[in-house]
């Protein structure tokens, strides 16, 4: 078995964004996010696995699948993402993600994006 507590923030978050955009949320809780993980959004605070699940479907429903990731900083144990995603009639163009990352696992999160919607021309 593959030991992650000793990874970098840079590396926990790379893996994070590598797994998460081909769709595998599975994998990337169980390699990357504490099983008490605390996730913050606008919608509200949840814990656990099960909370990143049910973010993640929010997202899969509402937001488009193409990520760019126009800024990625770490310091120390902290992560910020800035993140846009877009497809014809919907964006978005202000996508923010901070992490909290303790012996290679993300304890926290928090996720911010505005969708904008076009309407067909």
């Amino acid at each position: 078995m593959e030991n992650l507590s000793n990874r970098s923030t840079e590396d926990v978050l790379e893996d994070h964004l590598r797994l998460r955009t081909a769709g595998d949320v599975e994998n990337d809780l169980a390699r990357n996010f504490a099983p008490d993980v605390v996730v913050m959004t606008p919608k509200g605070m949840r814990k656990g696995h099960e909370a990143v699940r049910r973010f993640n479907k929010m997202l899969q429903a509402h937001v488009p699948r193409h990520y760019v990731f126009p800024a990625k900083l770490t310091s120390g144990r902290f992560a910020f993402i800035e993140w846009r995603a877009r497809e014809p009639g919907r964006s978005v163009e202000d996508g923010a993600d901070s992490f909290v990352i303790e012996n290679g696992k993300i304890v926290f999160q928090s996720i911010h994006y505005s969708l904008q919607e076009t309407m067909p021309g």
